[in-house]
């Protein structure tokens, strides 16, 4: 074999090596390219988790406020539903008595801090004084009474709003030498409820 032959020949091989260079060099540069696309996608998957995670304990800690608040609300309310009515019903006549007494209906502890509303009905049949005073804890803060021949029924009526704190009680009282009268009808009566807390 000439020289000639074998230079071609070796030409011939070097050419295409350098073309399966180019070719391999060329597959590499697009495999570093997507590689990089990749990199790059991995990248913005993994800020896109971050950023979702973020919003997701945001979101935990807004429920676990709203839930708090919700309690809160809840709670709240069931301080609101504080009502109550009473009457000294099948008492018939109750008095005369030689001393103040308290009338059986009329204890109220308040539960919460707030302000409240209070009626009561008082109803006389007897000749003489018929009367109600109203205690707040120890203190007298009112005091109705009417006087009534014995010919007829005979009513009063008021009411008081107070600022109580938890724990105050209010009650009623029949004074001493005064008289009231019930029966089936629940004419003489007590009631209240918290219009709001403080």
């Amino acid at each position: 074999m000439s020289l000639e032959t074998r230079l071609s020949a070796t030409e011939s091989k070097t050419s295409d090596l350098e073309t399966e260079n180019a070719v391999q060099a060329a597959d590499l540069m697009s495999l570093e390219t997507r590689l990089t696309a990749s990199e790059s996608k991995t990248s913005d998957l993994e800020t896109e988790i971050a950023e979702l995670q973020t919003r997701l304990s945001s979101s935990e800690s807004e429920l676990l406020i709203s839930k708090s608040k919700i309690e809160t609300l809840e709670r709240e309310n069931a301080e609101r539903k504080v009502a109550f009515y009473t009457a000294l019903t099948d008492a018939r006549d109750v008095g005369p008595f030689d001393s103040s007494t308290t009338l059986k209906y009329s204890f109220f502890t308040a539960p919460v801090r707030g302000v409240y509303y209070f009626q009561f009905t008082a109803c006389g049949y007897q000749a003489g004084y018929m009367g109600v005073q109203v205690y707040k804890n120890n203190q007298m803060i009112m005091f109705n009474d009417e006087l009534n021949d014995g010919s007829y029924l005979k009513y009063l009526t008021n009411s008081v709003v107070l600022e109580l704190m938890a724990g105050d009680e209010i009650h009623l009282v029949l004074p001493s030498g005064y008289h009231l009268f019930d029966n089936h009808n629940n004419i003489s009566t007590f009631s209240g409820s918290l219009l709001f807390t403080l």
